[in-house]
């Protein structure tokens, strides 16, 4: 599969990207930002030192000035790009995927990239017709001003006691600083930076993943846990009792914290959300907007609608105030609400209803098969409340079913979800009854749910 993905550019350091295309994307993003700043940074991985250095040789060579963060987490990363207000970022990371994976986020304007943008540079980074030119190269220092900022966001927290999973990733030293900072009583768990990620996958997202943070804040007391991703952009909490508990269950509290100081606000969710988030949005009176699954597609989704909040099940909270999304924010915003409701976070949860919902079930099936499986639903359900803002969403009186073709492999993603077991079992069984081609796909064991690439 190519390395330009929907939202940015990912790939196996050493297989499927090298020196060689950062160099090249270096190149083709400077000839755009001829004469401009552009900010660059970048992750832990052992990769990355090289990639940040081919990538800068080539921006500046062909006459972009390059402003170097240094190793910084993604959100550092567009805090100094808005403080910079530099036309154009680079942020050489892989965010939640394994030590062996590396990659770029670019950020055009103000707004993320597109996936045409994406594909128009793959083709500039192929011809190669760059300007020359050299550009200036300086570097900056954003971390205590990052710093600084999260502190002045939110001056007065009650005291928390909580966990910190930095998964020896990009907010091993910070979050913990910010939260002791603010007053926070802080256990840190995996708060070393290594960007090999020795102590648990830097997906923060697989529920498997936290098994020792969930036994540490029960053992520490603790009245939640917080788990970051690789690069800092993500965050899963877990419960007093060391649950897991899933980003769109935890969302629900942001909503109605926000929507109470907002009233009437719009909120953007991604499309595989529980339908709670949409009935808790339209409780608190506010306006629902589904979008499809991925950051730059709710991020723009945000911009464009003017909207108060964004989120999604792998853990990207977004925010107006910062125009896009920030874990270690979002975790400061997630107190700010429990101290407003007066609850702890695990008590706060048990007011959150909850759906029996599956995970995503992976099928692996060829693009033909998958396209003729959607249409054959779209044929059968035709009477029923459709949305194809990805795949196929068939709304029924007590759930949906969605079928999503994968970008990244050949697979066809599936997901239900019912207001009781009941339902959620009669939705699969329509569904399968429907589509016989589906129906032999779902007999066969699917592939683990434990997945690391964005589809």
């Amino acid at each position: 599969m190519s390395i330009f993905k929907t939202c940015d550019i990912r790939g196996v350091y050493g297989v499927e990207l090298d020196a060689e295309t950062a160099y090249r994307l270096g190149r083709a993003v400077g000839a755009r930002f001829r004469g401009q700043e552009v900010v660059v940074g970048g992750d832990l991985r052992p990769s990355t030192t090289a990639l940040k250095a081919a990538l800068m040789d080539g921006l500046l060579r062909s006459g972009a000035h390059v402003v170097d963060l240094g190793l910084v987490p993604t959100p550092a990363f567009y805090f100094a790009k808005r403080r910079l207000g530099a036309p154009a970022g680079v942020m050489v990371t892989a965010s939640h995927n394994p030590p062996r994976y590396n990659g770029f986020k670019l950020m055009f304007g103000e707004l993320p990239i597109t996936p045409e943008d994406l594909q128009t540079l793959a083709q500039e980074m192929a011809v190669g017709d760059w300007p020359e030119g050299q550009g200036r190269y300086r570097q900056e220092s954003v971390l205590d001003a990052y710093m600084d900022f999260l502190v002045r966001s939110f001056p007065s927290l009650r005291p928390h006691r909580v966990v910190v999973d930095a998964g020896n990733g990009s907010l091993w030293s910070v979050a913990p600083t910010v939260l002791r900072r603010l007053g926070q009583e802080v256990v840190e768990l995996y708060c070393t930076p290594d960007g090999t990620f020795p102590h648990r996958d830097p997906n923060p997202a697989i529920a498997k993943n936290l098994g020792d943070l969930g036994r540490l804040v029960v053992a520490a007391r603790a009245e939640l846990g917080v788990a970051y991703d690789g690069d800092g952009d993500r965050v899963i909490l877990v419960d007093g009792r060391g649950q897991v508990q899933p980003a769109d269950r935890t969302f629900v509290l942001l909503i109605r914290h926000f929507l109470s100081q907002h009233p009437g606000g719009k909120v953007v969710y991604d499309l595989k959300s529980s339908l709670v988030v949409a009935e808790e949005i339209e409780k608190a009176g506010g306006e629902a907007l589904r979008e499809k699954s991925g950051h730059a597609f709710i991020k723009r989704r945000l911009l464009d609608e003017g909207a108060i909040l964004g989120g999604e099940i792998s853990g990207h909270y977004f925010f107006s105030a910062l125009g896009g999304d920030d874990a270690l924010y979002a975790t400061l915003a997630l107190l700010q609400a429990l101290d407003a409701l007066g609850l702890p976070y695990t008590q706060a949860m048990d007011t959150v209803p909850a759906y029996p919902i599956t995970p995503d079930i992976r099928l692996p099936c060829p693009v033909e098969c998958a396209e003729a499986i959607l249409q054959g639903l779209l044929a059968a359900f035709q009477d029923y409340p459709i949305d194809r803002l990805d795949g196929v969403r068939i709304l029924f009186p007590e759930g949906w079913a969605l079928a999503r073709i994968s970008v990244t492999e050949p697979l066809i993603t599936l997901r239900f979800e019912a207001r009781t077991e009941e339902a959620l079992a009669e939705i699969q069984r329509r569904v399968r009854a429907a589509c016989p081609a589906l129906d032999r796909l779902m007999a066969q064991p699917a592939l683990s749910t434990d997945k690391n690439d964005q589809d």
